[in-house]
């Protein structure tokens, strides 16, 4: 496992980030804590050392079995959690980015991990009806307490991941030094604005369901159709769900790895600002796409890929590309490797 400092911060994070949201059988199909155990040690063995979780996941247990799990080895990880999404129903202000919610998930998500810091503590989602003045000031006294070492931000617009660090900046508070976003072959709407900012302002960009719900994977399509248990899954996906689903099964057959390899490293080589995030409900299924940060694609086979996506910027990326002509004339020169971040 390589290991990459995260955005501008000199925190050094590896490729691969182990997601715990399977880690608890609350709510669903996840693991047993056994199994997450041995999903851990693997994760540790391979040289991974950044976890990601949040206070809602599992209705807490993900937290608690991680609390448990860590106990001895804390120093060795980077731990990071979410808040955001409601811990009570009944209670209006337990949900949110305001101070109020903020300081009690903090407290309760330290309390499950059996911790007094968090190396990362993650805005969950935007939330509109609370100013990103308070957020940003409500994270600051965090760090300053020394609660929290570093702070990012998940599933927002780019203006406000922006006008965030800006205010910041501006004001001498802890900036977002991360941003984590769903991005795949089959979703990689991130391309149009959020990337683009996360590599012009430092920020790391940690990548949740880089399989696409697990479409990549092949677990619903393969060779001779879907799985039986997967029918009915595979039922709902498009014709375009099936072509990149294909493109990446028959790159791996080229390759010699699995689709799940393929579909995870295709991420990372988009841009050195990405981690994905990799969860599994087993060691075995975890064990298969840790192998994913030894995989090189080649430049053909990555084209091949995109292709096969059909996705195009839409405004106004490709109106600026398809006008720069208007715009520089004769003048029009190839961008220098900076010039296109900038």
């Amino acid at each position: 496992m390589r290991y990459r400092t995260l955005g501008a911060s000199g925190l050094r994070v590896s490729d691969l980030i182990l997601g715990a949201m399977t880690f608890g059988e609350q709510g669903g199909v996840g693991a047993p804590p056994q199994e997450c155990r041995r999903i851990l040690d693997l994760y540790a063995e391979a040289g991974g050392n950044t976890i990601d979780t949040a206070v809602n996941y599992r209705d807490g247990a993900s937290e608690e079995i991680l609390g448990e799990l860590l106990e001895g080895r804390r120093e060795s990880f980077v731990l990071g959690t979410k808040y955001t999404v409601s811990r009570d129903r009944a209670d209006p202000n337990a949900a949110g980015n305001h101070r109020k919610n903020l300081r009690a998930s903090l407290e309760t998500s330290l309390r499950r991990l059996r911790t007094d810091y968090l190396d990362l503590y993650w805005v969950h989602m935007w939330d509109r009806d609370t100013p990103i003045e308070e957020t940003m000031r409500a994270l600051d006294d965090a760090v300053q307490a020394g609660k929290v070492l570093y702070v990012g931000i998940s599933d927002a617009p780019a203006w406000v991941v922006a006008r965030a660090n800006t205010l910041a900046e501006w004001r001498g508070w802890s900036p977002f030094i991360g941003l984590q976003v769903p991005y795949s072959l089959l979703q990689r709407d991130i391309e149009r604005e959020l990337l683009p900012m996360a590599e012009s302002l430092g920020l790391g960009v940690t990548a949740w369901s880089p399989l696409g719900g697990g479409v990549l994977s092949g677990k619903y399509t393969g060779a001779d159709g879907p799985a039986p248990a997967g029918r009915l899954a595979a039922q709902s996906l498009s014709d375009r769900d099936h072509a990149v689903a294909r493109a990446v099964r028959d790159a791996a057959g080229e390759l010699g790895a699995t689709p799940s390899q393929v579909a995870i490293a295709w991420t990372m080589s988009r841009s050195p600002a990405v981690h994905p995030i990799v969860g599994a409900r087993s060691a075995d299924q975890l064990r298969d796409n840790l192998a994913s940060a030894d995989l090189t694609l080649p430049p053909e086979i990555r084209e091949r890929l995109e292709q096969a996506t059909a996705f195009t910027l839409g405004f106004p990326g490709d109106f600026i590309a398809q006008t720069s002509s208007w715009v520089f004339g004769a003048a029009l020169a190839d961008p220098s490797p900076g010039a296109a971040r900038r």
